[in-house]
């Protein structure tokens, strides 16, 4: 059972330690909203989003006040749009319509972000999965609120290399688009191998066609909570460590476990996932590369950190799963460049690069995030990234994701301020051999060997 007195333990991790909730995020089904007239169906999401998510910040600036946990964003997952608008979206610019509606729906009802304008095309694409993906980058120049996310491969089905191609070039052109504020529009898109159905952050949420009509899931986060609790055990073992992080993270867990309960009880949705993730934020003492330092490491990047970070996840995720029975999403460690001060300072010191960080993520919770690159970087090289982290994600049997940002104007050197918990980022080099021969090859790469285990 649930009891304030979990709460009251965690009073100097809130208050000391930058523990908070960092979303409550509500999914909701657009399955019922379909229409073959586009009017129509923007109508029917616009008053089933506004309906259902009238309470949805109140309810949650309440539980703040009642508990003292500071809850950071509220936000809204959706279907994806790419389905929801197959019947009516006949062009690109059909689908921007939605994005709109979407973003109209969010500010009405107070939200920080609304996730879902997303396709799923791991083993092909639909005329309106292309249509979707081509519209991206204009639907996140013209909207403030939309996240957009497309899976582009899993385990099961392998790699869609024409979808990869693709995305690659829409990456470059949602960057363009938004060259006027550093190129943030790419800070809002994101792209999967085995994206999970249930993920409460942004920018990949989106609400599964298997889930419920709608849902709470909540994501709760506290690097800083871990790095304190590896101060006093400095020096100790390993066994030491990892029962410290273990307990730490069924601590954390447990907070979020009371929010999510609170939250589906008064807004009468049903209690989804927790989504235990170690997501840093730029500000000091909530980084996840602190925690590797105070491991042993001289810094993020140097020999062991993927060991490091491999330990890390793993005890973090057992922690989780016995303080409650539904931990989902993505749950592990989040290695964002930019939302995370330590990690800015491997980079500035040279400790970390583009190659490492694609090596820890065979072993963390997503992949290449909120990492800024030079904005002459070719589109094909940017899917060429794409295609290696959706490999790892392929053959590991694992989420992976890439969040990349090419800022037009910039290059290796400079620093991009995107603001918030998005943080800034100093651009990083990347690999100045091209791929375009091997991306522009037409087809899928095949689904691994192990993936067949009917």
């Amino acid at each position: 059972m649930l009891d304030i007195r979990e709460v009251l333990e965690t009073n100097e991790m809130i208050e000391k330690e930058n523990l908070d909730v960092r979303t409550i995020t509500l999914g909701i089904s657009l399955l019922d909203c379909i229409d073959s007239d586009l009017d129509k169906l923007n109508e029917n999401i616009y008053n089933k989003i506004t309906t259902l998510a009238e309470n949805l910040v109140s309810t949650g600036k309440d539980i703040e006040k009642e508990f003292g946990i500071p809850i950071v964003n509220k936000r809204i997952s959706v279907t994806p749009i790419a389905l929801i608008g197959a019947a009516a979206c006949k062009t690109p610019d059909d689908f921007v319509t939605i994005a709109k509606t979407l973003d109209d729906a969010a500010k009405k009802v107070g939200i920080n972000f609304i996730g879902g304008y997303s396709a799923l095309v791991s083993k092909g694409m639909t005329k309106a999965d292309e249509n979707l993906i081509r519209s991206i980058p204009k639907a996140l120049s013209v909207t403030d609120m939309v996240c957009s996310s497309v899976n582009l491969g899993s385990t099961k089905t392998g790699l869609d290399m024409d979808a990869i191609r693709l995305m690659g070039e829409m990456v470059h052109e949602a960057a363009y688009l938004t060259k006027e504020n550093d190129s943030i529009g790419c800070a809002k898109l994101v792209v999967f191998c085995n994206a999970p159905d249930d993920n409460p952050f942004m920018a990949g949420a989106f609400h599964g066609v298997t889930e419920a009509d709608a849902i709470i899931n909540v994501g709760v986060s506290g690097p800083g909570v871990v790095k304190k609790a590896l101060e006093t055990i400095h020096g100790e073992d390993f066994e030491v460590l990892c029962e410290t992080i273990k307990k730490t993270a069924f601590k954390i867990t447990r907070v979020g476990q009371l929010v999510a309960k609170e939250a589906s009880e008064r807004l009468g949705i049903p209690f989804g996932i927790i989504d235990l993730s170690l997501a840093p934020t730029p500000a000091v003492g909530d980084s996840i590369a602190d925690i590797f330092e105070e491991m042993g490491l001289e810094r993020a990047g140097a020999p062991g950190t993927t060991a490091a970070l491999a330990m890390l996840n793993d005890q973090v995720k057992k922690g989780g799963v016995m303080a409650s029975s539904y931990v989902g999403g993505l749950s592990g460690a989040f290695i964002p460049v930019s939302e995370d001060q330590g990690m800015i300072r491997a980079v500035n010191d040279g400790a970390l690069t583009i190659e490492k960080l694609e090596a820890m993520t065979c072993v963390c919770s997503v992949g290449l995030d909120m990492i800024a690159i030079p904005g002459d970087t070719p589109a094909t090289t940017i899917s060429g990234i794409i295609a290696d982290e959706m490999a790892i994600g392929m053959v590991n049997q694992k989420t992976t994701a890439v969040r990349i940002i090419p800022v037009i104007g910039k290059d290796v050197g400079d620093t991009v301020e995107f603001g918030g918990l998005l943080g800034y980022a100093p651009v990083m080099k990347v690999n100045s051999f091209g791929c375009a021969d091997f991306i522009n090859r037409k087809g899928r790469i095949p689904a691994p060997i192990h993936s067949f285990k009917n």
